[in-house]
């Protein structure tokens, strides 16, 4: 099989496509051939260096989609030939086939693509356990999802309409806010626009918003204790540095600011997330937005895309 391989950290440049040999699945494994694996911001920073020690070699990756290929003894209600998407690997993901734990298994309704069953893990679980697990997100409130045009932000946007939130979200170009207005907020706005903030007190009659959904926390989380309500609740879920705050802005709304990541969920609540999940995408009322597909072999290029501004839906890559 073939698969890219990361021996050193660093760069893009650093992960090469090699031929290594198919795993074969043991007691409660399962073998899949992967038709589309997820790129997300975290393995660029595993890859980087900059997310932890993790042994190498190694195969980046934790979202994919494919059809099971074999099973091992012992697995249950699974098969070959079933179409599934993955929440992690044993083996990694950027590869043609990819070695499971049978609990990292999950089916594939037939009305999704292999590409978009690869951006439902890792995003979705993580928009999910910010708002209903972090936040304890209700019926009625706002929500501010800031930065909802990337794959964690549609995600959000999709299970906080379902929810009955008043969503606004931001962009940073014409055709992010499009796609926000198009996934379901009730308002679209431009964070470049230096008038934002005004805006968002505008639409809330100068209440601020109850929650907000913070992917760059090293550039807004100062913001966003402005524009929050009484009893707000700030959610970090992504931050590439440090950031200075002013307390005062916290104390005078008794807000609270929750920061996550997804590798410390414990195991019923991560299945819990993956039945909300299951629900949603059996009901079409969860759908995620592919924005670039790049071959396997263009690995490199797909972690560039993924880190630069402006994101648009979930990267995949095709073996």
């Amino acid at each position: 099989m073939k698969a890219i391989v990361v021996k050193e950290f660093g760069g893009p440049e650093v992960m090469k496509l090699e031929e290594v040999p198919t795993p074969r699945p043991g007691a409660g494994q399962v073998l899949v051939s992967i038709k589309a694996a997820g790129v997300n911001p975290v393995d660029a920073l595993i890859r980087s260096g900059n997310y932890g020690e993790r042994p190498r070699p190694y195969t980046p990756g934790f979202d994919a989609a494919g059809v099971v290929e074999a099973i091992g003894s012992g697995v249950k209600q699974i098969q070959s030939g079933d179409r599934v998407y993955l929440d992690g690997s044993v083996t990694g993901t950027y590869a043609t086939h990819a070695l499971c734990e049978q609990s990292q298994i999950h089916p594939l309704p037939t009305t999704l693509t292999f590409a978009q069953g690869a951006g439902v893990s890792v995003p979705y679980l993580t928009a999910a356990r910010a708002l209903f697990q972090k936040a304890m997100a209700t019926a009625g409130e706002w929500l501010l999802v800031h930065g909802g045009s990337g794959g964690v932000g549609t995600a959000a946007i999709q299970m906080a309409k379902v929810e009955g939130l008043t969503v606004i979200a931001t962009a940073g170009s014409d055709k992010g806010l499009e796609l926000v207005r198009r996934e379901g907020a009730h308002y679209a706005l431009n964070h470049k626009d230096p008038d934002y903030l005004k805006k968002i007190a505008d639409l809330t009659q100068g209440r601020g918003v109850d929650l907000i959904l913070e992917m760059l926390a090293n550039v807004n989380l100062g913001k966003d204790l402005t524009a929050l309500a009484k009893n707000g609740r700030v959610v970090v879920i992504g931050s590439r540095g440090p950031v200075e705050i002013n307390p005062r802005d916290a104390m005078t709304r008794d807000a609270v600011v929750l920061a996550m990541t997804l590798f410390n969920t414990p195991p019923a609540d991560r299945a819990d997330l993956h039945g909300r999940l299951t629900r949603g995408l059996m009901d079409g009322t969860l759908k995620p937005v592919i924005g670039k597909e790049f071959p396997l072999a263009e690995a490199a290029k797909a972690h560039e895309a993924v880190m630069s501004p402006g994101a648009f839906g979930k990267i995949v890559l095709i073996p």
